[in-house]
């Protein structure tokens, strides 16, 4: 009978503890300490310095003492959001003579140890000696999150009698702690997007009941900052519900709740946590330094690269022209900023193409056919001082690439355009004109196909092709820039001259003429000579002019002058 005890309280304990995580953490009215049926225990206050542990009796090994030790999780509530969290220590131990009873200590991380001493009657004890008996406590006090250390003894404390584990306390992630243990309660987010108001309309359910509720848009990185939009739900409004505005659908973008009280655990949503190509905006050229730069709005893994977008719109990568994103701003620096480079950023498998030349307003060069003594010539406008290599360059059959059979190095003065002598060979079939940057680090390689021969027919010679008249229309676009800045800056400066040559005209004509008024009113009271009351220098103060404006030097002398001229 004694074997089948043995074997079946082992086996039920199992299916128990089998059951309460199946069905969550279980509720319980209040914390208690349990023995087997028979096995008076009662609990015994602990001694804060314990007494050394005494020599064990011959064949008593802890591996014999305490046969099956759990570990779990309860909770006892006084109120729906009102629950704490408690560590259940269950062991099943082979009672001998020598045991009176058990220690059960846990302690926490930066916390004092805390022990229940558990002392069995001296009746009970003997009447079930060599039985193994059940023995439960549930009342340690823990958090959601806590790693708690357990240890077992026997009273006495026998020398290498014991038993010690680890035990992680659930967080706050298991559904029921978020709903009762008010350390764990974050409130539950929903949103609806307003996209042409660029709102988010933000509603609250299960927060806690007798607290007020803070919202806001945080951009999640490190730490989440926030953005300057805000909101507090009192708890006494019956719509939990908040209107907050943000200014881009950033990845990053998250609302972010939590109670208005100390330490309260917090909640974050992001909305558009899959609106990647937000991030690939924002691309920056300086075209004194020909630098190319971009700066992440959010943390993101990602790849950047320079590429070069074909007519067939394929970019293909430049050699050595890529850098790993992650939070920092990234710089290319030399770069030709041709309407063929884009920038390419890749992440995960997806991958987004941003062409910040391609509306050619930082074009610095192009190649063009132009009519010059009576025919065609191709050349090269720049609006700077650049070297570039040029060369003819052979198309296979079905391929895109070109191969150069003749390269020259062509140096080009600011805005200066070169001539090539190329044509020729530019009419054997499949022939085209490839030019690169060659003072940069990061350039396309430009190929001019189809471009009109030298042409031998006077009355051809006489009417411009398409390209003629396309290359007059280029330059025509550059040189107005050109003129229409300066002239612009001359009649800004001319403007300005002219403004403030009128104030100063207007300022001394009133001048003029309150001087002349306090003259003629002297004069005619005759209190001073005229000659002198006109004449005041320049930083010398009269009863009768307290609230005159002085003039500089030169204008008080030519009122001067004029009185006494007026006074001769």
């Amino acid at each position: 009978m004694t074997w089948l005890v043995a074997l079946l309280v082992p086996l039920c304990w199992a299916l128990r503890e089998a059951a309460d995580q199946g069905s969550g953490v279980e509720k319980i009215e209040k914390c208690d300490v349990r023995c087997s049926k028979g096995l008076q225990c009662k609990t015994k206050q602990h001694d804060f310095f314990s007494p050394p542990c005494q020599s064990s009796p011959e064949g008593l090994i802890s591996s014999s003492v305490f046969l099956n030790v759990s570990l779990s999780t309860v909770m006892s509530c006084e109120g729906r959001q009102k629950c704490s969290l408690h560590l259940r220590v269950s062991t099943v131990l082979k009672l001998t003579e020598p045991i009176h009873g058990v220690s059960i200590c846990t302690v926490t991380a930066g916390m004092l140890e805390h022990c229940k001493v558990l002392r069995f009657s001296k009746n009970s004890r003997e009447r079930m000696a060599g039985q193994q008996v059940k023995v439960e406590s549930d009342c340690f006090d823990v958090f959601p999150g806590q790693e708690v250390r357990v240890t077992l003894k026997t009273l006495p404390y026998y020398c290498g009698i014991t038993w010690t584990s680890t035990y992680q306390v659930p967080a706050c992630n298991t559904g029921e702690l978020r709903s009762h243990i008010p350390e764990c309660i974050t409130g539950r987010l929903s949103y609806d997007v307003n996209p042409e108001k660029k709102e988010l309309i933000v509603n609250v359910s299960d927060m806690l009941e007798d607290k007020d509720y803070h919202l806001r848009l945080c951009h999640k990185g490190y730490i989440c900052r926030g953005t300057g939009s805000s909101a507090l739900i009192k708890k006494e409004e019956p719509v939990k519900k908040a209107t907050l505005v943000y200014s881009r659908p950033l990845p990053c973008i998250c609302i972010e709740g939590w109670s208005a009280m100390t330490d309260a655990p917090r909640v974050q949503v992001c909305p558009f946590k899959d609106r990647l190509e937000e991030l690939w905006f924002g691309v920056n050229f300086d075209p004194v330094e020909e630098t190319l730069s971009w700066e992440p709005a959010c943390p993101v893994v990602a790849l950047a690269s320079l590429c070069q977008k074909g007519d067939d719109g394929v970019c293909v990568d430049l050699p050595h022209a890529s850098q790993n994103v992650s939070r920092g701003k990234i710089t290319f620096t030399k770069v030709d900023p041709h309407p063929q480079l884009c920038m390419k950023f890749t992440a995960g498998s997806q991958s987004w193409t941003r062409c910040p030349f391609i509306h050619g307003k930082f074009q610095a060069w192009d190649v063009a056919v132009m009519e010059r003594a009576g025919h065609e010539e191709i050349v090269m406008l720049s609006q700077i001082t650049a070297s570039f290599s040029v060369s003819v360059c052979v198309k296979s059959e079905g391929s895109p690439a070109c191969h150069p059979i003749d390269a020259h190095t062509v140096h080009v003065v600011k805005q200066e355009s070169v001539g090539f002598n190329l044509t020729g060979n530019l009419c054997k079939p499949n022939s085209c004109l490839q030019v690169k940057r060659l003072d940069v680090t990061y350039g396309a390689t430009i190929i001019h196909c189809h471009l009109q021969c030298k042409v031998q027919d006077d009355v051809r010679a006489r009417v411009p092709t398409p390209a003629v008249s396309e290359a007059k229309a280029s330059l025509a676009r550059w040189e107005v820039p050109w003129v229409i800045v300066p002239v612009g800056a001359c009649l800004s400066a001319i403007i300005m001259v002219s403004l403030v040559l009128h104030l100063m005209l207007t300022v001394y004509q009133r001048k003029r003429n309150k001087l002349s008024g306090d003259c003629a009113s002297e004069k005619h009271a005759e209190i001073y000579p005229p000659a002198i009351n006109c004449g005041i220098p320049a930083f010398q103060t009269l009863p009768a002019l307290h609230r005159q404006v002085y003039m500089p030097d030169s204008l008080q002398l030519g009122n001067f002058e004029k009185a006494n001229l007026l006074s001769n």
